[in-house]
This record gives C-alpha cells, structure tokens and sequence, in this order.
C-alpha cells in the first residue's frame, strides 16, 4: 500500500458527498445552485487545461507542466472559500485558484509558455503562475518554502490589523521538511490568522506516504503544535470547501492557525517529468479512479437537479472550445524582445550592460527569434 490509513478514530475523516454522489445533510454546506454551478464549471475547466497542456508539453510546445488531475477539488474549494483579499502560498498544484479568483486565461497560460505577453518575462520556470492582482505568490520548486512564508505573511498582516487571511499549501513529502516545523511552531505561537493545507495525494513523488512518515495521519502531528488539525475528504469539494471556510473564519476570529489534511489522489504523473508507472500499481490508480472529484459532484449535481449530465457535457464542450482557442492565441505569441534580459536590473543601466545589450541585439539570432 502507497498510504497511510485513511481513518484516524481521534480526528475521523470529514465527508460531505457519498462516492454516489448522495450528501450527508447534517454536514452539508448550504450553497446556492448558481455557487454550485460556478464550482463545477472551475473543476472541469482546470481538467480540460491538464489534458490539453500535457499534450502540448509531450510535442515540446511547452517546456514543463504539473497536472492536477485528480486533485481539483481543493484548489476550486479554496478559491470560493476564501476572500480575494486572502493571500495564496501554493504548491504545484494550486494554480487554478488564480482562475477562480478572476486571472485571465491568455495571462495565465503565457506564464507556462513564456512568451511576449508574460508578466514575468520568460524568467520563471513554466507552471510557476503567479499574480499581483489575485492575491497569489509563485509557488518554489524547492519543497516546503512556501509553508513559512505563509506563516509571515499571516503575523504580518495581524499586525498591521488587516483583515486577511493567508493559505499555505503542502504536499505531503513537504511535512517531513523542517520549514514545516518552523512554521507549524511559528504559526501556532503567534496565532497567526492562517491555513496550512496539506494536499496528501499518497505520493511525494515517487515516495509513498508511509515510506516517508510514521505518523499515523498527517493532521494528527497537529496537535504537537497546539493547533486543531482537519482531515478531510480531498475528493469531495463540499467536504473542502466546509472544512477551509470554517478555517477561515476561525482566523478571521482571532482564534489562530487551523492545520487541514485534503486526502486525495494524484491521478497524473508528479510533472511531466514523472514516469508513474515506474513506481505504483495500475490496480491502484484504478481504485482512486472510482473515486475521481470531478465524477462524484456531478453525480450530486445531478441528483440535486443542478446540472444533468447533458448539460454538464455542453459544458466541458464549451470549455473545450475555451480553452483550445485561448491555447492558440497564446501560442502564436513571440518569446520575450532580447533587450528584456537587461530590464529589471538597474534603474540606470550600466555602460556594460548597454554595451552587451546593443552586441546582443547585432548579433546572430536564434531559430526561435
């Protein structure tokens, strides 16, 4: 087995939808239909954008990718949860909150291709999206930064008496790292109106949980650093959503950091530098397939009489038409103008970074440009 247990007798496992899609009424969020509508629409359109990107990247028209298939539940959960002035720390696999919250898709797609139109000039590596406008740092490749930054982040805005909120996102693997302890002791210290989620997807890599921790869960470490620790159905959005909106509002409150554990399951490879079947059981993915976030809300949807399948189809359709057209523009945009290696550095250039600026410019250009 790839994984810890996934009951906990102290902490239990927070469930809102049944894998039949039928809902626990004493758990339940009460959401409206036009709520529940705009979260499916979310969850189906970061699929769609896996699916098409990964291809992209596997014909070279793209240098990295990480897919979340499997795991879109907490990020869509976390975009409608939270405020938009809460501030996001990811991981790899968050970017989507940026779209909830608002972020152009030509904008967020040209940070994965770093062309032209990229705010961050080419310079970050790909599926590294971040945005000044929706509250959303760019996550590190280096695992576990993000977690203390979050922390900071949060003991900075209490000070300054701002009503935010900030949410600091993990893999599972990152809990084994010693930014975790700094920022779980931290956190906890100081009260800091905070969300440590850990996306526990049962593999840090090619890793499994167990391999990497002999806690018995993730959330239960928690309670070493006097905080409440959640865990929670990571493939069930009303489970998540539940689960970070009563997080926030606890912080809001003044009561301190809440520690969320989202089981779930990375269907996909780690990136798409990741050969999974390498490492685990087509038997596995298989079973965690049954469980897929996307299938079991609609299943509620559809029970609820919120969207049958035929309209949920009309919709991925849709977004398919979306997001293959907004691919093309966005392919069709230039790289970043050779002089914008030297913007950025100085307010006033140096002689010799005007000189190399105009030898660049005289010189032979690449293929490419």
């Amino acid at each position: 087995m790839s994984d810890l247990p996934d009951e906990d007798e102290a902490l239990g496992l927070l469930t809102v939808l049944r894998e039949d899609g039928a809902a626990d009424a004493a758990t339940a969020p009460f959401l409206d239909d036009d709520l529940l509508r705009a979260m499916h629409r979310e969850m189906l359109r970061i699929r769609v954008i896996d699916e098409r990107m990964l291809m992209r990247q596997r014909q070279g028209r793209v240098g990295f990718f990480g897919t979340i298939t499997g795991q879109e539940a907490t990020p869509i959960a976390t975009g409608f949860a939270t405020e938009a002035r809460d501030w996001i720390f990811p991981a790899l696999r968050e970017s989507a909150i940026m779209l909830v919250r608002g972020f152009p898709l030509d904008a967020w797609l040209a940070q994965a291709y770093g062309n032209e139109a990229d705010v961050l000039k080419g310079r970050q590596m790909p599926s590294h999206m971040s945005g000044r406008s929706v509250n959303q740092v760019s996550w590190s490749s280096v695992i576990g930064p993000q977690i203390p930054q979050a922390v900071g982040a949060a003991m900075a805005a209490k000070l300054r008496g701002d009503d935010v909120v900030t949410v600091g996102f993990m893999g599972d693997g990152a809990t084994s790292e010693g930014d975790f302890h700094s920022a779980m002791t931290m956190a906890s210290r100081f009260r800091a109106p905070c969300i440590l989620l850990c996306q526990n997807n049962h593999w840090s890599i090619s890793v499994p949980t167990a391999k990497q921790t002999r806690s018995q869960t993730i959330a239960v470490k928690a309670r070493a650093y006097g905080m409440p620790g959640v865990r929670v159905d990571g493939n069930d959005i009303l489970a998540v959503y539940s689960a970070i909106k009563q997080a926030a509002d606890r912080a809001r409150a003044g009561e301190g950091p809440t520690f969320i554990e989202s089981v779930t399951y990375r269907m996909g490879p780690h990136s798409s530098s990741d050969d999974p079947t390498r490492y685990r059981s087509d038997e596995e993915v298989a079973e965690w397939a049954k469980k897929d976030p996307i299938d079991r809300f609609e299943r509620y949807l559809a029970r609820a009489e919120v969207v049958s399948p035929e309209q949920a189809l009309a919709v991925r359709e849709d977004l398919t038409a979306e997001v293959l057209a907004t691919i093309k523009r966005v392919e069709a945009l230039a790289p970043p103008a050779l002089r914008t290696l030297f913007e950025d550095l100085y307010q006033d250039l140096p002689q010799h970074h005007r000189d190399q600026a105009a030898a660049l410019e005289a010189g032979p250009r690449a293929p490419s440009h």
